[in-house]
């Protein structure tokens, strides 16, 4: 049995480590606190150039002398003297978000240090400190924050709560750069954003009320003044993940996994899309399918899984996070993870999330009160099923494994996988496997199962949804599944009664005429062969 103690005693940070992270079985809650997830915030490519900085000259910054004095004394000393008190550590932030404000203005990015990619020398930040001071200031009040926001998670009596809230418990009102500096127009500035969206995340979960007993008690905080600044952080986040390119997953993947130790992120950035946009990531993801930016990395695709399976956890106490990891393909995505192994890492956590989606039991009240069919951990492991998922489990157990969470989970699946399956019919099997889009030759698809099951396809509605979903996959963008497709399509107009005028009643024939010249032989002569069914009335004379 994992227990917490153990856990925490050796959690890592989230960072390109192959050591993955455990599951803590005996809770409804993903073992991972604010405390326990760490990232680092890569060096500015100027930061040679921070000594060199002076603050008389600057006068756009319109700093005050004790401003200045308090930024001088910063550099002079270690950081935990700095962030002694309170009201020091707060005036410190103040003066840096001061800083923040007036150097990366509402004219966008800098025009040179945000164009900087590769980490410059001392002589060459110094060059850029006098072509481009304020960008160069902007990269280090950002450093210089990030090091804040750091040492007080591990700060003892001062903490985020007492330097970045009021007396009144009200998020102060200088943190509004921070995200400003995330919505920067044109290129926007990488290292600027994705610090200023990490800082930001610590501290508005310090004011959120599932962590007081994770960060200081000693200042009552009004959570309702973080709602609005997390909401807007999420928003900013789902726009980033909305892009196909690894270079905005880079962005925001840190900040994204810090905030899914909190619950109530995690229910905003659900209820923003956020099981769609990571599951669409995962699949492309894991099937090298990335049409800008280049490919996901493997531990981008771990950081995604991670938020991925963090987000599971929420499916007991919620219909509608259910539903939405339903539609929105959750589980094909990791399915597809498992089967491609892109790491034994990203496996660990693909199978969790899997485990938790097929033991999750709604809680009492949460059950819909709607005339919708529920989504509970039946459906799940049909969906598991569909996908093919018991192949690659019985796969897997013949493995050797060294990380004894992944036999559990594999253990656990195989027998909820099977004892599911015993349950299902033929039919059962084959609306899994249509639904999922992840078609397979097998029994499924010969004469023998249309014939048996071509009534089936008129479904409980009589609206042929069935048959719907099949021509919608002839569209698929893998090869095979749209060669089954027309096969499948064909056998519904050969066995079902006027299935040739409702095929052709529901774009069939047109759909499928269009495969005839495809380039690939074996999808052309399935697409030549159904448009004959759908064209020749007796079949059967014929063939």
């Amino acid at each position: 049995m994992i227990t917490w103690d153990w856990f925490t005693s050796w959690i890592p940070a989230l960072q390109s480590t192959d050591r993955p992270l455990i599951r803590h079985t005996d809770s409804n809650n993903p073992p991972i606190t604010s405390s326990n997830v760490m990232a680092t915030l890569p060096q500015s490519p100027v930061a040679p150039a921070f000594p060199g900085i002076q603050w008389d000259p600057m006068q756009k910054l319109r700093l005050t002398s004790p401003e200045k004095h308090i930024l001088r004394s910063a550099e002079a000393n270690p950081i935990d003297y700095t962030l002694c008190d309170s009201e020091q550590s707060m005036t410190y932030v103040k003066a840096l978000l001061k800083v923040l404000a007036e150097a990366s203005g509402a004219s966008g990015p800098s025009s040179k240090v945000s164009r900087q990619k590769e980490d410059l020398n001392e002589g060459d930040a110094l060059g850029m400190l006098y072509t481009d001071p304020m960008g160069v200031v902007t990269h280090y009040a950002i450093t210089k924050l990030y090091d804040v926001v750091q040492c007080l998670r591990e700060k003892k009596g001062v903490s985020l709560g007492t330097t970045f809230y009021n007396e009144d418990g009200n998020l102060i009102d200088e943190w509004r750069p921070l995200l400003r500096v995330l919505h920067l127009g044109g290129g926007g500035d990488a290292f600027a954003q994705r610090g200023a969206a990490y800082c930001l995340a610590f501290i508005l979960m310090a004011g959120c009320a599932s962590q007081r007993y994770s960060t200081d008690r000693s200042r009552k905080i009004n959570h309702a003044s973080v709602e609005e600044p997390l909401a807007a952080l999420i928003s900013w986040i789902t726009s980033q993940l909305q892009s196909s390119a690894s270079s905005s997953l880079s962005l925001v993947t840190p900040t994204l996994t810090a905030l899914m130790s909190c619950p109530e992120a995690r229910i905003l950035f659900a209820n923003s899309g956020g099981i769609g946009y990571l599951s669409r990531h995962l699949r492309n993801g894991s099937k090298g399918k990335r049409p800008s930016g280049g490919s996901a990395s493997v531990q981008q695709l771990y950081e995604l899984c991670f938020c991925l399976w963090t987000l599971t956890y929420e499916c007991n106490s919620s219909p509608a996070i259910r539903a939405t990891f339903a539609r929105d393909n959750a589980v094909h995505s990791l399915v597809d993870l498992v089967s491609s192994a892109p790491r034994e890492k990203v496996i660990r956590v693909a199978l969790s999330a899997l485990r938790t989606l097929a033991s999750c039991t709604p809680d009492v009240s949460s059950h819909s009160s709607s005339n919708k069919k529920e989504i509970t951990s039946s459906t799940f492991l049909s969906e598991m099923i569909g996908c093919g998922l018991i192949k690659y489990i019985d796969q897997m157990k013949e493995r050797q494994w060294t990380d004894p969470d992944i036999v559990d989970d594999l253990t656990v699946l195989h027998k909820l996988l099977h004892e599911n399956f015993k349950e299902m019919s033929t039919w059962d099997v084959y609306l899994a496997e249509v639904q999922s889009g992840s078609l397979e030759w097998g029994i499924l698809h010969t004469e023998k199962f249309f014939k048996e099951n071509a009534k089936r396809f008129e479904g409980s509605n009589g609206d042929f949804s069935v048959v719907k979903i099949l021509i919608a996959l002839t569209a698929s963008n893998d090869e095979e599944v749209q060669s089954i497709a027309c096969y499948d399509i064909g056998e519904f107009v050969r066995h079902y009664p006027n299935g040739r005028a409702i095929a052709r009643n529901l774009g069939a024939k047109d759909i499928v005429l269009k495969l005839v010249d495809h380039s690939n032989e074996e999808l052309s002569r399935h697409a030549l062969t159904a448009v004959s069914k759908m064209m020749v009335q007796n079949w059967a004379a014929v063939h």
